[in-house]
């Protein structure tokens, strides 16, 4: 496509000028703020071209600190369509490079503009620099699972009404900008707590997934205990420790998922 493409994101230039490239595209200096829009349009196309993301170490460590863009990234790596390198030589501009064109993306007020270049040596040029970097770029590991993986055996092992709150939660948060919510360990703990799952089951569960350890899925459990979010109930086994049951504080239990997240954020900032 030679035509230069005005769109609301980075995301959607992809889409319109080499979203469809099967020789690979490198996606070349993306900030915290557009890795997001990357990710998640790269995460909607039906047939997306394999993207080589080099980036700094600040802005894709921001980037992924959100759980749905590290999930959703997790899962592109998964499938092949992304991976991440790590170049201290960064241009000033964002790019896409292809076999074909060069994209240079220019923000402008609330959209950005996809420069289009198509001269056969120019492109060459520059596909050659790109593919030299890769090579020596660091390789940057995701430490977050897919979030397929953990949607498909969060309602396997705790259940599908858990995984439909968890998704509840998740959609409220995108919803709400400009604030920070809890992560993604308190986050499951919610959900289960509202079915009064086990403890156990939910830490492995999330150890299995890789989602986190025991141990933290246990300090978050008695962070939100102390903050009066949740309760916990002993429960006898046959052998060893009573496992706790969750649940959440009598005065939530009739609460929506709004006013669940407004008043865990509350108690946890004023149980600091």
């Amino acid at each position: 496509m030679t035509a230069n493409v005005f769109a609301d994101d980075v995301g959607e230039v992809l889409a319109e000028t080499i979203g469809g490239d099967d020789g690979g595209v490198y996606a070349v200096n993306f900030g915290a703020g557009t890795i997001p829009d990357l990710v998640f349009r790269l995460h909607d196309l039906d047939d997306p071209p394999a993207v080589k993301l080099l980036v700094d170490w600040d802005d894709i460590t921001a980037a992924t600190d959100d759980f749905m863009v590290a999930g959703h990234a997790a899962d592109l790596v998964a499938a092949d369509a992304l991976s991440v390198r790590l170049l201290p030589d960064l241009p000033r501009a964002s790019l896409f490079v292809s076999g074909s064109e060069v994209v240079s993306l220019v923000h402008a007020g609330d959209g950005v503009g996809g420069l289009t270049a198509t001269e056969s040596a120019f492109v060459e040029d520059a596909w050659r620099r790109y593919d030299e970097a890769w090579v020596d770029a660091e390789p940057h590991s995701l430490r977050t699972p897919p979030i397929t993986d953990v949607r498909e055996t969060l309602a396997a092992e705790l259940g599908r009404p858990v995984l439909d709150d968890f998704d509840a939660i998740l959609g409220e948060l995108s919803s709400v900008t400009g604030e920070d919510g809890p992560n993604e360990v308190t986050l499951v703990l919610l959900a289960a707590a509202r079915h009064d799952k086990l403890l156990y089951e939910v830490s492995k569960w999330g150890e299995n997934v890789s989602l986190a350890s025991k141990a933290t899925f246990s300090r978050s459990k008695s962070d939100l205990e102390e903050a009066g979010v949740v309760v916990t109930e002993k429960v006898p086994i046959d052998v060893g420790r009573p496992r706790l049951r969750l649940r959440l504080a009598p005065d939530l239990d009739d609460a929506g998922i709004p006013e669940l997240l407004r008043t865990v954020r509350e108690r946890l900032a004023d149980a600091e």
